[in-house]
């Protein structure tokens, strides 16, 4: 059974994000998101917030599982006994950071491939914390989030949600 597992922060869980993860579950037998809980970057929601708001607009794959973790992700990959890890790459500016990041997890773990997808150019832009920040300003989100994922961003500013 192919395995690859896709790890982020999810903070939150974006279209672009999902789009990547459907193109996954078509060349994966499954696919593991692994929800980081990088107190480091301070996230907006709690990683049960994350994890239950990546569950809610993941539940119509049937080959996906939604995990959080608080490991090296290389430790994580171990666990779950998958093959690959996938990693998205929205433009030339991700790529240096991605490219250190597959090379330090090769010195960690040489057997762990990582593997990276595009998403579709209209949802290219999109990047977590970019919504957040149009969220917080009370801005219409709902064409770079699931409706979930809009409701608990109005909710977290005390805002309505636009739709």
């Amino acid at each position: 059974m192919r395995t690859v597992v896709y790890p982020g922060t999810f903070d939150p869980i974006t279209n672009g994000h999902i789009d990547l993860v459907e193109r996954a579950c078509r060349l994966f037998d499954r696919v593991i998101i692994g929800v980081a809980e990088s107190p480091r970057k301070r996230p907006l929601f709690s990683l049960n917030e994350r994890v239950s708001l990546a569950r809610d607009t993941l539940s119509h794959l049937s080959n996906v599982e939604v995990c959080g973790f608080d490991s090296l992700l290389v430790d994580f990959v171990h666990e779950k006994k998958a093959q690959a890890v996938l990693r998205g790459l929205r433009a030339v500016s991700d790529f240096e950071y991605e490219f250190q990041l597959a090379n330090m997890n090769r010195a960690l773990e040489p057997n762990m491939e990582s593997l990276f997808l595009t998403p579709a150019e209209h949802l290219s832009f999109i990047s977590s914390s970019i919504v957040r920040e149009i969220a917080s300003l009370n801005g219409d989100v709902s064409k770079f989030v699931p409706h979930q994922v809009e409701t608990a961003l109005a909710h977290k500013f005390g805002h309505k949600p636009h739709h």
